[in-house]
């Protein structure tokens, strides 16, 4: 097409409508109706013009929505019952005067805050990494001149011109092309660039197929247009995924609203056993009014597991390290626990599941399908023909296809800190590397003429003369281009026949039903020194070339260790169906190969029932939008999957919001996906996303077992008050003893939980169930046990101390000492939830608990003879034989729990 040129002037009325609807419509209206619907001409606007709109209009900029203050973000740690429980507690002890108690709870609920506050991910930030990707400049015709404005200051009916190079600065509809690129992959999942032009498409084009516009934030990878602006900021395709994003809303995980249901059931447990002991201790024994009530707070302290929010804090915070040795670097703290419940996986296609490198995998030619090793663009790899490799001398015909490739082609492979990139267009860094796996030197030619790409012929030709004097002239592009520009085609022999087209077109339906994007190389010698289209006759056809996008060997792995452990893994792409379930299929997406594939006309068309069915039925969803993403994941959730998402574009940064784990690629993700993310894999490896699931599970094993052992220490020290109370008997404990134990316990005992390696079959059990409450019947069953046996021996032991005559306070150390050991037994069983755990095999398997073992016992010993803490906790020395009282008792629920194990698990 010709270079449209401005006139001088353009008559144009500046305060005439432009259609709102227009960008909506603009690919299946031809330029001079878009022209048109926006009051514009192929000349551009008048600087008035300009003017008038972007008062109307507003600015090229994405809108910037204040983000939370810090403080908002600090204190929204604090909102959880179990929270204002302890903060009831710390007021309370501050009331009576008891200050140590104040401190020590409100320390707790202060690290607790902190610890969240710096680990929480600030998924508001993508809003600004998306902006990060729009254009600075635009060259835009005003006035009748070209000139070069910010960006920010175009306005819908300007026109503009986009070349090599630009990013593209705000939805275009194209007026004129020459072989104009676009990268779009960051936006609609596109593999490789994609040929513009300026006819228009159909109205219900997907997004990827509409090749007669630009969107704003892409970018010209090679070629020139000119285009006139239909939509600016929020309007543009990216300013509709800034919106969405925008309009998502965080989501609370499983192991949130767990605790939040925990911890309103535990504060109304507590509340009415401590009106009850008001009650009992008022109306039945005679008791003071001020004496029943520090004996009902000592047993809300004592029941309070002021430790746990800690120790589920630092248990996350350690499991965040060790998902960071494993390249997944976790943003969000609670992500960690929640992919221990994951149950499908949903993830894009280009650059996740593949390496988002071109690679040539077949070559077909007279002689035979030539199969080809390696990945990517790292030039590591044999062609093989019936499993034997080839000797290019030997093969005559694919040396000649090799030779086509190689020498008719602009790009280049070069290696940059171990990595192999192509500089140039993607498909001809995959053939090239396919010569350097041939071991074909290039050098030897020298190019004479050339008609380089254009979308109208999609084919290159090239004039060569070799080192050797004699001249080619040589073709690579579309098969059905090709063919009918040939006549002859070269046989095993290396001599010409005539061409069998039937023979060629079921190769190449073979391999277009693989997925593969089809390429053809032909050529024949010559004498010319000009090259011009009317010169492409009489060509001799050499083969076919398979090239894909091909999976990463480690995903497949992954993808299957995620099946073994009940996870569905589903690929969402922008890419087109074919290619999506070819590589489906490679990965293994479906156990029974029967892959169920919709594609984004059939979600768009899909009432809410049916998306929600189809997001459950479907393994793989092609030809999807942003919007299209989004809404998979919200139908997906809900029927109650627990969801992951991976992607690297931003046209994944919405759903990457709105899933419950958000897993974006670390090295080529965009920013605006990493910051919509709760986790980013450092090493863009889908199987990284398998070992997090492993480590997630095994954290929140963890956890479990954190409370499992927690609740039974505040279990046993409640029912020591409570039963005290009840039968008026005196108090075993005062309140800063109970803080004591369950400062010294938590941060000793409870910590080495967390350092508990991975339970056997952790990746061979289904997911988790949502809805699964953090405390079942056998979860309650254990800690009322426990509770039993520790609070009924602690206070047996205080009644045998009174009984031989120990004073107050020496009981008091007793009982004290008695729950710290016992605890330390206890610490022994909760290592294995439901298996045997005194196995000499398994006791030394986390050195961290011993050693947590022998601190508390210093600890003890120190609140035992230490002269300081004496006086700090009203304790005295005990002898020999109190200790071994301890220890016995210690034991014996030891064996007891480990027989409950055996009989009720």
């Amino acid at each position: 097409m010709a270079t449209i040129q401005p006139p001088t002037a353009a008559p144009l009325n500046a305060h005439s409508p432009i259609n709102a609807n227009s960008p909506k419509s603009a690919h299946s209206q031809s330029s001079a109706q878009v022209l048109a619907t926006l009051n514009s001409a192929e000349q551009g606007l008048t600087a008035a013009q300009a003017q008038h709109r972007a008062a109307q209009y507003g600015s090229n900029l994405l809108p910037q929505a204040a983000g939370p203050s810090l403080w908002y973000r600090f204190f929204k740690h604090f909102h959880d019952t179990l929270i204002y429980v302890l903060l009831f507690s710390a007021a309370v002890t501050a009331l009576l005067g008891h200050w140590l108690d104040t401190a020590v709870i409100l320390a707790v609920v202060i690290i607790n805050a902190v610890i969240g506050f710096i680990q929480e991910g600030k998924a508001e930030q993508a809003l600004a990494g998306i902006r990060q990707m729009l254009s600075v400049h635009a060259n835009v015709c005003r006035d009748g001149q070209w000139q070069q404005v910010p960006a920010e200051q175009l306005v819908p009916g300007d026109v503009v011109k986009i070349r090599s190079g630009d990013r593209v600065p705000a939805d275009l509809r194209l007026l004129d092309t020459t072989e104009l690129r676009i990268e779009e992959s960051a936006l609609t999942g596109e593999s490789q660039p994609v040929a513009k032009q300026t006819e228009p498409v159909a109205p219900d084009a997907a997004l990827g197929d509409r090749s007669c516009l630009a969107f704003s934030g892409t970018l010209v990878t090679s070629g020139r247009g000119i285009a006139v602006v239909t939509a600016i900021g929020a309007a543009t395709e990216i300013g509709q995924i800034n919106q969405l994003l925008s309009e998502v809303q965080g989501i609370t995980t499983p192991l949130t609203r767990q605790m939040n249901q925990f911890g309103r059931y535990l504060a109304l447990v507590i509340a009415l056993l401590a009106l009850l002991m008001l009650a009992v201790g008022m109306l039945l024994h005679d008791y003071s009014h001020a004496e029943v009530f520090l004996a009902a707070i000592g047993f809300a302290v004592a029941a309070i597991p002021e430790g746990l929010p800690a120790i589920l804090t630092i248990t996350l915070a350690l499991g965040v390290k060790q998902m960071a040795d494993r390249k997944a670097i976790t943003r969000r703290l609670n992500a960690v626990e929640t992919l221990g419940a994951v149950t499908v996986i949903c993830s894009d296609k280009t650059g996740t599941l593949t390496r988002n490198e071109m690679t040539a995998k077949e070559v077909v030619t007279v002689q035979g399908l030539y199969q080809i090793s390696g990945v990517g663009y790292q030039p590591q790899g044999q062609l093989r023909l019936a499993e034997e490799p080839v000797n290019l001398a030997a093969h005559p015909a694919l040396a000649a296809l090799i030779e086509v490739i190689a020498v008719a082609n602009d790009s280049q492979l070069v290696e940059k800190d171990g990595q192999w990139l192509v500089h140039g267009e993607p498909t001809e860094g995959a053939l090239l590397c396919l010569a350097e796996k041939a071991g074909f030197e290039r050098e030897q030619h020298q190019r004479l003429a050339v008609i380089p790409f254009e979308s109208e012929n999609k084919f290159m030709a090239s004039l060569e003369q070799h080192r050797s004097g004699s001249r080619q002239l040589l073709l690579k592009g579309a098969p059905d281009r090709l063919l009918p520009r040939c006549s002859l085609q070269l046989n095993a022999r290396g001599q010409t026949e005539p061409l069998n087209e039937v023979f060629w077109q079921q190769q190449l339906n073979t391999l277009s039903s693989q997925g593969l994007r089809v390429l053809a190389a032909a050529g024949r010698d010559t004498e010319q020194t000009e090259l011009g289209l009317s010169d492409l006759t009489g060509l001799c056809f050499y083969g076919l070339i398979g090239i894909i996008d091909p999976p990463r060997p480690e995903a497949i792995s992954a993808i299957a260790a995620c099946r073994a452990a009940g996870i569905r893994v589903k690929m969402i792409t922008g890419d087109h169906a074919g290619t999506a379930e070819a590589i489906g299929r490679e990965m293994g997406l479906a156990a029974d190969a029967t892959l169920k594939v919709y594609t984004g006309k059939q979600l768009e068309q899909a009432s809410n029932e049916q998306l929600q069915q189809m997001a459950l039925a479907g393994d793989i969803f092609a030809r999807t939008s942003p919007e299209h993403k989004l809404r998979l994941v919200q139908a997906l959730q809900q029927q109650g999957e627990v969801v992951a998402m991976t992607g690297d574009g931003v046209n994944d940064a919405p759903a990457l919001k709105q899933a419950d784990v958000g897993v974006a690629m670390g090295i080529k993700g965009s920013e605006a996906s990493k910051e919509a993310a709760d986790i980013v894999l450092a090493d863009d490896n889908f199987s990284t996303i398998a070992a997090a699931v492993a480590e997630g599970r095994t954290i929140y094993d963890n956890l479990r077992k954190a409370i499992l052992f927690i609740l039974p220490t505040n279990g046993a020290q409640g029912l020591v008050m409570l039963y005290a109370v009840l039968f008026g008997l005196t108090l075993p404990l005062t309140p800063v003893q109970i803080l004591w134990v369950n400062m010294v316990v938590a941060i000793t005992l409870a910590l080495a939980l967390a350092f508990e390696p991975a339970e056997p079959g952790v990746m061979q059990r289904p997911p988790r169930k949502s809805s699964q409450a953090l405390l079942n019947s056998a979860f309650l069953r254990r800690i009322t046990l426990v509770s039993l046996l520790i609070g009924g021996s602690a206070m047996a032991l205080f009644q045998l101390a009174l009984a031989q005559g120990l004073d107050l306070a020496s009981a008091r150390t007793l009982t004290v000492t008695a729950l710290v050991v016992a605890q330390a037994g206890y610490l022994l069983n909760s290592r294995h939830l439901n298996s045997f755990s005194l196995k000499p095999a398994l006791l030394f398997t986390n050195w961290i608990a011993w050693l947590a073992i022998g601190i508390l016992l210093l600890l003890q010993l120190a609140f035992v003879y230490s002269p300081l803490l004496q006086l700090w906790f009203g304790t005295q020395p005990l002898s020999l034989q109190h200790w071994l009282w301890s220890l016995a008792a210690a034991v014996l629920i030891m064996l007891l729990v480990e027989v409950e194990k055996k009989l009720l698990w």
